[in-house]
């Protein structure tokens, strides 16, 4: 088989209907075209969303506020003080984070706030840390990466 045999199986294609070209099967003069108004004549190409003259639907809704940044990155949040739950000197990734049930989803960003105080020494290896966790997590003798 090559791509310039293939063919469209019987039945699968219609052929399109030729508009103007004499009497439609017996129904009067219409020419398949319908009745009086402005979809019988020539040029009845209206643009899309065009109701013959009504308000249009898309200015009858009302108008929404703001706008949704496609850029936003949604982080999973922990706090300091639920890092106290680690030993001392283990090392703080998303593995170990998902272990302790601290975060639930493994694609997903993480980012360390800085809620509550540290007594743990811990190597924090994580996408994000706020200013605050980042000076605790030092001043607890831990270092961030």
């Amino acid at each position: 088989m090559q791509l310039n045999n293939i063919k469209a199986k019987v039945g699968a294609t219609k052929a399109k209907k030729r508009i103007g070209r004499g009497n439609a099967s017996g129904r009067g003069t219409y020419c398949g075209r319908g009745c009086k108004g402005q979809g019988q004549r020539k040029s009845s190409n209206v643009r899309p969303g065009f109701e013959g003259g009504q308000t249009p639907l898309i200015m009858r809704l009302p108008k929404l506020k703001g706008f949704k940044n496609p850029n936003k990155i949604a982080y999973q949040v922990a706090n300091i003080r639920d890092l106290n739950s680690f030993n001392d000197g283990d090392e703080v990734n998303i593995e170990a984070l998902l272990e302790k049930r601290l975060i639930s989803k493994k694609n997903v960003p993480v980012k360390i706030l800085g809620m509550g105080k540290l007594e743990k020494k811990l190597t924090v290896k994580i996408h994000k840390i706020s200013t605050t966790a980042k000076e605790k997590v030092i001043k607890a003798g831990g270092k961030v990466i």
